[in-house]
C-alpha cells in the first residue's frame, strides 16, 4: 500500500489551483476572503469545492486522475461612483474538469500531465456560451530522493497555463523541496515557496509566498463611462503568511492561513485583454480556511 501511496501522491502533484495550490489534494473545501479597509474598498469571497479519483492502469507506475473542480466568487464593489453597474460584476462561477496522466520515465523520473477545460463567467445570461470556455494545461517532470532517517528531496520542473487564474499566462512550474530536520523543511519555487515546522505528526506550521486570483468572461459585457465594454475580469494577487494545519488522520486535515498582500490588482479588459480601467484595491489581509484529504 505504501508504494501505491506514493505513486498517487507524485500524480496530485500535477494539480494546480489559480495561485493558490492544492499539490497533494484528492478533496478539499475551503473558503477564502478578503474583506474590504474601508467603505470604498472591494471585498472577495471564494468558495471552492475538489475531488479527484486517481485510477490505476494496467501498465506499471502509469495513473489516471479524473476529477471536478468548483469555484464560487463573489465580489462586493463598495464605491458607488465607479463607472459601470456593480450588480453585473458580483458573482462568477467556476468549473473545471480534471485529467490527469503520469508514467516513470528514465533515471527515476516521473511525467506528469495535465488537462483541465472548464468555464469561467459571471452567468449574466442563465446559460453558457463559447465565451465562457476555458482551458488549464500543465506539464511537469518530478523526481523523489530519499535518504536514510528522515532526509528526503524532490524536484519538480515544467510549465503551467490557465485561462480562469489570476495570472492568465503561462508560467514556470519549478518546485525544490528538501526536508533537512525532523521539524524543518523547505520548498523553493514557482508558483509557491514555503518553510515549514512540523511540530508534531498532528501540528504543521508555514511561512509561505504564492500567487491567488482569478480571471472570468463577463456575459453581455459591462459599458463603461467612456464607451468602452468590459468582457473580462481579472484579479492577480501576490502574498505571504502564516498557515496553521491539525491533522485528524494520517490523509485528512485541517488548515488556516492568514496572509498580508503584497500586490492585489483588479483589472477589467476588453476582448483584445487589453487593460481599460483598473478598480483600486487597497485590502492588505488575506485569510483563508478549509478541510482537505491528502495523500
Amino acid at each position: 500500500m505504501g508504494k501505491s501511496l506514493r505513486l498517487l501522491f507524485l500524480l496530485s502533484l500535477i494539480c494546480f489551483f489559480r495561485g493558490n495550490g492544492q499539490l497533494s489534494d484528492l478533496a478539499r473545501v475551503d473558503y477564502t476572503i478578503i474583506p474590504d479597509n474601508n467603505a470604498d474598498d472591494v471585498e472577495f469571497s471564494r468558495f471552492r469545492a475538489l475531488f479527484n479519483y486517481p485510477v490505476r492502469l494496467k501498465k506499471e507506475g502509469e495513473f489516471l486522475l479524473l476529477g471536478l473542480d468548483y469555484s464560487n466568487v463573489n465580489l462586493r464593489l463598495r464605491d458607488e461612483s465607479l463607472p459601470f453597474d456593480r450588480e453585473s460584476l458580483s458573482d462568477f462561477k467556476i468549473f473545471d474538469i480534471n485529467i490527469g496522466f503520469t508514467k516513470p520515465i528514465k533515471n527515476d523520473w516521473r511525467l506528469g500531465i495535465q488537462l483541465k477545460p472548464g468555464f469561467s463567467t459571471n452567468l449574466a445570461a442563465n446559460q453558457l456560451r463559447f465565451d465562457d470556455v476555458v482551458l488549464s494545461g500543465t506539464i511537469v517532470f518530478i523526481k523523489e530522493k530519499k535518504f536514510d532517517g528522515f532526509k528526503k528531496i524532490r524536484w519538480i520542473v515544467g510549465a503551467t497555463y490557465s485561462e480562469n487564474r489570476g495570472f492568465p499566462f503561462p508560467l514556470p512550474f519549478i518546485s525544490y523541496y528538501k526536508k533537512f530536520h525532523p521539524n524543518w523543511s523547505f520548498n523553493l519555487g514557482i508558483p509557491k515557496s514555503n518553510l515549514q515546522y512540523h511540530l508534531s505528526s498532528k501540528h504543521r506550521f508555514k511561512l509561505d509566498v504564492s500567487l491567488d486570483g482569478f480571471t472570468s468572461n463577463i456575459q453581455d459585457g459591462v459599458l463603461l463611462e467612456t464607451g468602452d465594454t468590459a468582457e473580462i475580469i481579472n484579479m492577480s494577487t501576490i502574498l505571504g503568511g502564516l498557515q496553521y494545519e491539525f491533522h485528524f488522520a494520517k490523509h485528512l486535515e485541517f488548515f488556516a492561513r492568514s496572509s498580508y498582500i503584497f500586490s492585489n490588482a483588479t483589472r477589467l479588459r476588453d476582448n483584445d485583454r487589453d487593460n481599460i480601467f483598473s478598480i483600486d484595491n487597497e485590502s492588505r489581509f488575506y485569510i483563508r480556511t478549509g478541510i482537505r484529504f491528502k495523500i
